[in-house]
């Protein structure tokens, strides 16, 4: 792929945010300075180049995560932009899995909101190294008219509440550790515990060690506290590193002494504030007055930019627009796109560095009885995990990827021609020609080897299971890839061949991948584990077209949203309606319009939303027989006559014991067989259950004495 196939210089970053916190404005002005020029500067954070469906645009809300590869100095970087909208929180999970960092936004004004929160855990859940942005500053300034102190404030205690939301996942887990230390043999897992508790001894997030960056994305400024502590370290006579960690945190600077010292040695009644107000803050409040009110120091800005040597045109200083002056001197003072990604470069892992952490949440250990197992099949399977682990890039490793999802693109978007400039022939369907006007793209990452157009691979579904191969035909299939293409928001750029690290776009995997699915050359490897949903889809509708003639364009049009779209479910329920189920009402919106005007592209009538009536019995459950036996006796119950008077009908309701239960819920296929007219073929699975569960206290013998019971009675 290009200059970019160093592993070292590959960064895979996420941008995670309750909605309207700023992420696709932050990817604006990062695309525009580093995209190749797919974004003019001056259109950044208008846009919305990563919201390119109609209906994204039209609600300004981003609804689908889309990648974008970009070009930093000597790294590439695959941007993954997510929504913040919580009725499309499974596109965050596809983002998380995919990414090796995350970029958390917060909204300076509004603060940690409910979706924060969310993103936090599931970056948390993926293994991730986040990084926080503290976004809209420029709304402290205008908006509350907050001192630069009382912004301070503000400031100070939004890093310290996300602190504290990460500070309780890290309790989590310590107390799970905890657990699993006492239930264990003695002395194991020690170690790693100590580390652990060394670990949660710090914040996730400090902007002195510079993973905190302070930004104003509508306007294309950021900084973080380094750029900030070069700048001063040659006029207060300190080095970079020591301003660094002062310029954050009750540390105050005494101009007489030229002294750094803590909140402790400040007298009582001195007006001496934090070094982050005083060099950071009120030169920034200055700057802002001087250029938005009508009485202010307009020559503070010439100052600015002759004091940093900025190139800003004479005709954008002279622009009657005080805003536009602005942007114009701080886009240039402090660049965001340098502050966002300096940092991202810096603090988050590259793929080798992150998967090593990963694994265990990518593909956990399992724990493998020997007996019984080809010793050359786990031999290779470890094989392949450790590659994984590693993130070996040589053509010579196994070659395994993973697909977080399937999405759909209009067939006339696909590149005309190929990597060599050759001529494509994209009508190879994957449905059939007359099928639809879609093609399926598989949103991948390789995790270890080289993927090349036109390769045979095995598609495992998380089921599978490499020791039982026998059994597990229905979870693997064989599949040849089309094209490979690198993501650019809505365009794809296609590639011959992409290494371990990369995230790609993939073309023949349409009629094999519902959801998503591991990649491998060989049978013999481990599934990744199922990405984790925070919710699920509850907003239930029925669906039927306007004309009865188009049954068949709506069920063609269901399976191709349900391969579209990674949260969506679609069902037919017991009185033969097509159920359509949602994570919200936004979701379902936009399913809607998709299976209007894309997918079946026919009049639909969509019922007010279903809610399932369910109940239960509360209490504990006692002993089957001996309520059976008392049931006679006993004036609780409900008794009814038939209509001719013959027979009296009594019901009483008790709870099932808790060894029939879980018959019931291990034999679900075993009854579905049963009520579908297929007793016959299923007996053989009745007597291989009944050998599989131990004899003591057996569930079956349960269910049996039961029915022998009732017979009798």
């Amino acid at each position: 792929m290009g200059d970019f196939d160093d592993t070292q210089n590959i960064r895979n970053m996420c941008i995670l945010a309750h909605v309207d916190h700023g992420k696709t404005t932050l990817a604006d002005h990062l695309i525009a300075a580093t995209g190749g020029g797919l974004l003019h500067p001056k259109l950044a954070g208008k846009l919305r180049f990563m919201d390119f469906l109609d209906e994204e645009q039209r609600r300004a809300i981003t609804m689908k995560s889309s990648s974008i590869a970009l070009h930093y100095k000597d790294y590439s970087v695959n941007l993954i932009d997510s929504p913040g909208h919580m009725d499309f929180c499974s596109e965050v999970s596809t983002a998380a899995r995919l990414s090796d960092g995350g970029l958390v936004l917060v909204d300076a004004v509004e603060g940690v909101h409910i979706q924060t929160h969310a993103v936090l855990r599931q970056a948390w859940i993926e293994k991730l190294t986040p990084c926080l942005v503290l976004n809209k500053i420029d709304r402290l300034i205008c908006e509350l008219k907050m001192s630069p102190m009382e912004a301070y404030n503000r400031l100070v205690k939004i890093v310290h509440e996300v602190n504290g939301i990460m500070s309780a996942y890290k309790s989590e887990k310590y107390l799970s550790d905890v657990d699993s230390i006492r239930v264990g043999p003695s002395g194991e897992g020690e170690g790693e515990n100590l580390e652990f508790i060394e670990d949660d001894e710090e914040d996730t997030f400090q902007p002195q060690k510079g993973n905190v960056a302070f930004a104003c994305a509508l306007d294309g400024w950021g900084f973080t506290v380094h750029e900030f502590a070069e700048f001063y370290a040659t006029k207060l006579g300190a080095s970079s590193a020591a301003l660094q960690k002062a310029l954050w945190g009750p540390r105050y600077f005494h101009p007489k002494t030229k002294m750094i010292t803590v909140k402790k040695f400040v007298d009582a009644g001195s007006r001496e504030r934090p070094m982050f107000v005083q060099f950071v803050l009120e030169p920034l409040w200055q700057v802002y007055q001087s250029a938005l009110e009508p009485d202010g120091n307009k020559g503070l800005l010439e100052k600015v930019i002759k004091s940093f040597n900025l190139n800003v045109p004479p005709r954008e200083l002279l622009n009657k627009d005080p805003k536009a002056v602005l942007q114009s001197v701080m886009s240039r003072w402090l660049p965001l796109s340098d502050a966002i990604l300096s940092m991202v470069v810096k603090c988050m892992p590259d793929p080798i560095a992150a998967q090593s952490f990963r694994i265990s949440r990518l593909i956990p250990k399992r724990e493998v009885l020997l007996d019984g197992v080809d010793s050359t099949v786990l031999a290779e399977a470890d094989h392949v995990r450790m590659s994984i682990e590693v993130c070996d890039s040589s053509p010579e490793a196994p070659c395994v990827a993973f697909v977080a999802k399937m999405f759909a693109i209009p067939m006339k978007l696909l590149p005309q021609r190929g990597s060599n400039g050759e001529i494509l022939s994209n009508f190879s369907d994957e449905y059939g020609n007359s099928e639809s006007d879609e093609c399926f793209l598989a949103f991948a990452r390789i995790f270890s080897g080289v993927l090349c157009s036109g390769q045979r691979v095995f598609v495992l579904s998380a089921l599978y299971d490499p020791l039982k191969v026998e059994s597990m035909q229905k979870h693997v299939q064989v599949a040849e890839l089309h094209s490979l293409y690198l993501m650019m928001g809505q365009g794809l750029k296609p590639v011959a061949s992409a290494k371990a690290g990369n995230v790609v776009a993939i073309r023949g995997l349409g009629q094999h991948i519902l959801k998503s699915a591991t990649l491998s050359s060989t049978r013999n490897c481990w599934p990744f584990s199922s990405m984790a949903f925070q919710v699920a889809p509850t907003l239930r509708v029925a669906i039927e077209p306007s004309d009865p003639a188009d049954t068949g364009a709506l069920m063609k049009g269901l399976r191709l949203l349900n391969r579209a779209d990674p949260f969506v479910e679609v069902t037919v329920s017991s009185r033969g309606e097509h159920v359509l189920a949602a994570a919200g009402e936004v979701h379902l919106e936009r399913c809607i319009k998709d299976l209007k005007e894309r997918f079946a592209k026919v009049s639909l009538e969509v019922s007010p939303p279903l809610v399932s009536y369910k109940e239960t019995i509360e209490g504990v459950a006692s002993d089957m027989l001996d309520n059976l036996k008392s049931s006679a006796r006993s004036s609780d119950y409900v008794e009814k006559m038939t209509p001719n008077g013959r027979c009296v009908v009594r019901v009483q309701v008790m709870k099932l014991p808790s060894a029939l239960t879980m018959v019931l819920d291990k034999s679900t296929d075993l009854l579905g067989d049963i009520i579908g007219g297929k007793l016959g073929q299923s007996t053989s699975n009745l007597e291989t259950e009944r050998s599989n569960i131990v004899q003591d206290e057996s569930p079956i013998e349960v269910l049996r004495k039961t029915h022998n019971g009732c017979c009798g009675e």
